[in-house]
């Protein structure tokens, strides 16, 4: 089922489409009732139905019956052929609506979080920029609160294959969040098993970010140098993965 923005009903994706058989990680719906859906992602630890497909962006239209999703063209000079989208989100500029969507993208399994400019008339992403950093290394989800600067989950500590299939059972409590902007990059949160979605609350004071080994979702205090303080942690029944409705910022997990 997918959430209508515009109405309070679900609806059932278009699954003819061949676009989501590819295997679809998140979502990101706009107040216009046009969704981002990123595609493709592949992982040592996840069946792909396209192994030797690129991964892309796909664009739905919440209003439109059809629901049928269809990628966006991206602009020249982006490495299309090793794109592998992961966790997405967007910002809006208040002064002149400019969308831009961030993408959490893995080519070579590396963690890069690109930058983009959605063109709504051309269905279109323009390529901005790559951002990469030691901290940010195992990238999960991204929250855009800034036309460059964002927070990021950490689903892993170890980088190496071996140390990383075995992480899982250590117990280990050494992933978080990590803010970036230029300049300032820092880790704002600490002491998730594998940190995962990451939403914020509707009066932007508020960071919500799950913890899918932990099964909780860890509520943090924004302060005004944007570092988090914790406020509570809740528990789910059930492993805690992606977090949030980005239009009425309710907070649900699945």
């Amino acid at each position: 089922m997918m959430y209508n923005p515009t109405a309070d009903y679900g609806k059932v994706l278009d699954t003819k489409s061949k676009h989501p058989k590819t295997g679809s990680e998140d979502i990101e719906i706009l107040p216009n009732g046009l969704a981002f859906i990123s595609s493709g992602l592949k992982s040592p630890n996840i069946k792909s139905f396209a192994p030797d497909k690129p991964g892309e962006i796909l664009l739905l239209d919440l209003n439109d019956d059809g629901l049928t999703p269809a990628p966006l063209s991206i602009s020249n000079g982006f490495d299309a052929s090793s794109f592998n989208p992961h966790g997405i989100s967007s910002y809006i500029d208040e002064e002149d609506g400019t969308v831009y969507l961030f993408v959490v993208n893995h080519p070579q399994l590396q963690s890069v979080i690109e930058i983009f400019r959605f063109v709504e008339e051309e269905r279109s992403l323009v390529h901005l920029k790559s951002v990469k950093h030691e901290l940010l290394h195992s990238v999960n989800d991204v929250l855009a609160v800034g036309p460059e600067s964002f927070y990021a989950t950490t689903d892993y500590y170890f980088s190496n294959d071996f140390m990383k299939a075995v992480e899982p059972f250590l117990g280990l409590m050494w992933t978080g969040v990590v803010y970036y902007s230029p300049g300032d990059v820092r880790e704002v949160a600490t002491g998730l098993y594998s940190g995962n979605g990451i939403t914020i609350s509707n009066d932007k004071q508020y960071i919500y970010a799950s913890d899918v080994l932990g099964h909780t979702v860890n509520v943090f205090k924004k302060n005004k140098d944007w570092s988090l303080s914790s406020v509570k942690s809740v528990e789910g029944r059930y492993l805690v993965e992606t977090c949030g409705d980005p239009v009425h910022r309710d907070i649900g997990w699945g």
